[in-house]
């Protein structure tokens, strides 16, 4: 065997994002419990994560609720943040946590900000484009980050969404990872 090996690059894997619109955040979180069930039935619920987004006046954008993954993609570096709020701040970015703070202000920001980055690197502009275009026609929207594909029950939980749409991310997990945690320690 060489000493000369090149390392191993760790895989990109494929996530599955699905965005969902609705006329209000009681709808999306009553879809947000029912993806959450699901995957807590088919004992994945590690292996997804949500954010609940709230179209606030003025155009503002608010993350009101969110599951983020313990592991994979998820909450990465222990910072509670996963992809799937950093879809929504790829897609608005200057998005709201809760508290109403901006997320380009806050401590977090700088973590979220990697996460924006590592789901606007995995998806089209294209798919970016139509997602934001999607989500500004509702008052709520419900974005699910899944590693595992069980798709058709993950649309099926979105019953009450008035439109959805499922595009690819990819994503290596490690590397986000890497970057939230060099970010959060920053």
């Amino acid at each position: 065997m060489s000493a000369h090996r090149h390392p191993r690059r760790m895989p990109i894997d494929t996530f599955l994002v699905y965005v969902g619109v609705y006329p209000t955040v009681a709808a999306a979180k009553a879809d947000y419990d029912l993806v959450k069930d699901l995957y807590r039935n088919a004992n994945l619920i590690d292996a997804y994560d949500a954010a609940v987004l709230e179209r606030r006046p003025h155009g503002k954008t608010e993350i009101v609720k969110k599951h983020e993954t313990p592991t994979r993609a998820g909450a990465l570096a222990g910072g509670g943040l996963g992809l799937a709020a950093g879809v929504v701040v790829a897609l608005f970015p200057f998005a709201a946590l809760g508290g109403g703070l901006l997320a380009a202000t806050t401590g977090g920001g700088a973590a979220l900000g990697a996460l924006a980055g590592h789901a606007a690197a995995g998806l089209s502009r294209h798919d970016l484009k139509e997602l934001g275009e999607y989500l500004d026609e509702g008052q709520a929207g419900l974005v699910v980050v899944a590693v595992s594909d069980i798709g058709a029950k993950v649309e099926k939980a979105m019953a009450r969404a008035e439109k959805t749409a499922v595009r690819e991310l990819n994503a290596d997990p490690a590397e986000v990872e890497k970057d939230v945690a060099a970010v959060a320690t920053a």
